[in-house]
């Protein structure tokens, strides 16, 4: 995996700043903070790594990446591992449950996105969960619980939309609403589809699950020649020192 970024959500404007980067290298975690991390005034820091200019490394995951993935002891864990779509090879690697998950918590205003991986034809593979199903009509959630793994469906771009002019809406093939494509990836997704054909898949319906586990999704598309993705100014990493964790 090349890496995980972190998303934060001004609670003011509630637009989504990328914040940071986690990476793994020969099992050495490092996060550093992102120009993105400058975006916003309210903004300060995360965890205890309170300087925006440092590279933090720790052997072991740090706190605020360890609480956001289930433990493995805990009974609903298979369960979890079900609803992730987990390739049993990687099922207890902590940055793929991340990559999937999003590391969502309800007691904050954090997410975990991946950068898309490769597959073996080549092709930007991506995950991720519907949002927003707690807020869709009695017919869009009936009709949720009848897809099935395998099932195409369609990204729309949704301009109307009054809290994020950037919203993708998630469909099926005769246009009934089943959700919404990520925040913190529209911007970027958008782009691609601009660029070259995206096909979006049903991956899992966990039909046992917490309503934010209930839809996972995966995208494939082809990157055309010198695209790239992530790459705006609130990626790039800051002038960072080194400290441990």
């Amino acid at each position: 995996m090349k890496a995980l970024y972190v998303a934060w959500q001004d609670p003011e404007t509630r637009l989504w700043h990328t914040v940071g980067q986690l990476t793994r290298e020969n099992g050495l975690y490092r996060f550093a903070y992102t120009q993105g991390a400058l975006a916003s005034p309210r903004f300060k820091y995360l965890g205890r790594m309170l300087d925006l200019h440092k590279n933090y490394y720790s052997h072991e995951l740090f706190p605020l990446f360890a609480n956001r993935v289930l433990n493995s002891s805990r009974p609903e864990y298979p369960d979890y591992v079900r609803w992730l779509a987990m390739n049993p090879a990687t099922e207890n690697d902590p940055m793929q449950l991340l990559a999937r998950s999003g590391g969502i918590r309800a007691t904050d205003e954090l997410c975990v996105y991946p950068h898309p991986e490769i597959n073996d034809q080549g092709e930007m593979e991506l995950f991720f969960l519907s949002h927003g199903l707690r807020h869709l009509e009695p017919a869009s959630l009936d009709r949720i619980e009848r897809l099935q793994s395998g099932d195409h469906i369609v990204l729309k771009c949704e301009d109307s939309n009054e809290h994020d002019r950037f919203a993708l809406v998630l469909e099926t093939e005769e246009a009934i609403k089943i959700g919404y494509c990520p925040r913190y990836l529209n911007r970027d997704m958008r782009r691609v589809m601009e660029k070259t054909t995206v096909q979006l898949t049903v991956e899992c319906l966990n039909h046992d699950a917490p309503v934010q586990f209930r839809l996972l999704c995966k995208a494939i598309f082809k990157l055309p020649q010198g695209f790239q993705l992530f790459t705006g100014d609130e990626y790039q990493l800051l002038d960072s020192e080194v400290a441990a964790a």
